[in-house]
């Protein structure tokens, strides 16, 4: 199953100043944000994170800790930040019901996906189509047989819900390249 060249690059593109505080382009990283295949084809990008309230980017403090994200990568969830992350789902694809302890919102960029929740409720995601996800169980159904599918993530950690009397926690059910968040 290709990925390769099955949609469009992402180019990211990183604002900064120059020495005379007119906006620029940053140059601290590449523009193209390098898709990575997990063992079940789903493919994840780092497009870009941050840490703390409110974010600090007074001498590039933000830039220097997306890079250090990079050559380690968070869990889905960044402890007191956020993270922006591209995701690529392959035709006939699944991944494994989870939850985040995160106010996560995703958007459908490219294709179709089923946003199922363990309720049994589900929704047809179409392109544009945004799901609001606060913490709950759920999954992402590419069913087409050809086409993929890119959806755009923003994740906010959020306090640890409390349910049915009991305190949830991330639950990854073993999602193939993801690591528990920090």
């Amino acid at each position: 199953m290709a990925h390769l060249g099955a949609l469009p690059k992402i180019h990211r593109y990183i604002t900064a100043h120059n020495d005379e505080g007119k906006a620029v382009f940053s140059k601290a990283f590449s523009e193209e944000s390098k898709m990575k295949a997990n063992a079940d084809g789903i493919a994840f990008a780092l497009s870009f994170t941050t840490k703390g309230f409110p974010v600090d980017m007074n001498e590039d403090k933000d830039l220097d800790l997306y890079g250090d994200y990079l050559k380690n990568p968070p869990g889905l969830v960044v402890a007191g930040g956020t993270v922006l992350r591209h995701v690529d789902i392959p035709p006939d694809t699944a991944c494994t019901m989870h939850r985040t302890v995160s106010l996560d919102y995703g958007c459908v960029l490219e294709g179709e996906v089923e946003c199922l929740l363990d309720s049994g409720e589900k929704r047809l995601m179409k392109k544009g189509d945004v799901a609001v996800q606060r913490g709950t169980m759920h999954q992402w159904i590419n069913h087409s047989k050809t086409e993929w599918t890119r959806m755009l993530f923003v994740l906010q950690e959020s306090e640890p819900l409390k349910l049915a009397g009991a305190t949830v926690g991330e639950e990854l059910a073993g999602m193939a390249g993801v690591r528990p968040s920090d």
